[in-house]
């Protein structure tokens, strides 16, 4: 089913944006991944039209996301382990993964060629792009090796496999910012494109707000676009 555009975001509304396959595609080294030229501005110019409601959700961990995302935007990194304020440096040092799994993930990624491990504080990304017929067996062996972690779970992506806490959610961390200001009181409108920001969206639905969706797939989302560069048109339209 193709999902109508969504409308523009206006004032009233707060504003949840991934970040890796909704910002920037997804690539094959998530150290490649920026924003197109301008886009840091067009965020900024939204947020200041949004009185400030707009915040950028993302798997990556707050440090490496700080990097990507202007520090005068609100960043939740981590699936909302750490946020950062508009302004706030993160931590230096994060909380890390148990030792145990640290161990076993690192054993799995090396005994798969193409595979790679990708600490992100207490979350571990395995991610198998570049051998992309070992997905089943990489969750399997995962399923097995999370099993045995109290407090973890396992979360598929694109071409990704996370171990990560049950309270690193996307959709428990858009609740906590309405609770908060500027977003309190206003309408959420989620925009992602893969499993974890499916929580989010599911939870700005039931708060009275809206999903969109981004490239194909099922979904919550009532709106949809197909790729982030078609992201970044509603975007722009929307900060003029």
């Amino acid at each position: 089913m193709i999902l109508p555009p969504p409308p523009p975001p206006l004032p009233g509304a707060a504003l949840f944006l991934d970040f890796d396959g909704t910002l920037a595609p997804i690539q094959a080294d998530p150290d490649a991944v920026v924003l197109p030229e301008g886009g840091a501005e067009t965020l900024r110019a939204l947020a200041a039209k949004l009185g400030g409601a707009l915040a950028v959700l993302s798997g990556r961990d707050i440090r490496d996301l700080s990097q990507r995302i202007p520090d005068d935007l609100w960043r939740a990194g981590g699936h909302g382990l750490e946020i950062c304020a508009p302004g706030q440096t993160p931590e230096k040092q994060p909380n890390a993964a148990p030792s145990a799994l640290m161990d076993a993930m690192t054993l799995l990624a090396a005994g798969v060629e193409g595979a790679r491990l990708e600490p992100k504080g207490e979350v571990l990304a395995l991610h198998y792009r570049a051998a992309p017929d070992s997905g089943d067996v990489l969750e399997t062996a995962m399923k097995k090796i999370i099993a045995g972690v109290d407090g973890y779970i396992l979360q598929p992506g694109k071409m990704v496999l996370e171990a990560k806490p049950a309270h690193a959610n996307k959709g428990l961390t858009l609740m906590r910012f309405l609770e908060r200001q500027p977003f309190e009181g206003l309408s959420p409108v989620m925009v992602g494109d893969d499993a974890t920001d499916e929580d989010a969206m599911a939870e700005a639905i039931a708060a009275g707000g809206h999903g969109v969706k981004i490239g194909a797939g099922e979904t919550h989302a009532a709106y949809g676009l197909k790729s982030p560069a078609d992201v970044w048109r509603w975007l722009e339209a929307a900060a003029q």
